[in-house]
């Protein structure tokens, strides 16, 4: 597995999961899938993205698209 399949099923199952609470608990829980989706919008255009940083350090071969 490399960092950017990494971060997508990272992405994938943190939304998810919000989705999930915000139906069965509390509207709120909304706020996690919009912050996983503005910071994937922000790494969009600057190619930064936290989990991608600890990914590298912890030794997940390099992706393209991070």
């Amino acid at each position: 597995m490399n960092v950017d399949k990494l971060v997508f099923r990272v992405a994938g199952i943190m939304v998810t999961a919000g989705v999930v609470l915000a139906y069965s608990h509390h509207i709120a829980w909304l706020a996690l899938p919009l912050f996983v989706g503005l910071n994937m919008f922000q790494a969009s255009f600057t190619s930064f993205c936290p989990l991608a940083k600890i990914a590298k350090r912890a030794g997940v071969e390099r992706g393209n698209a991070f």
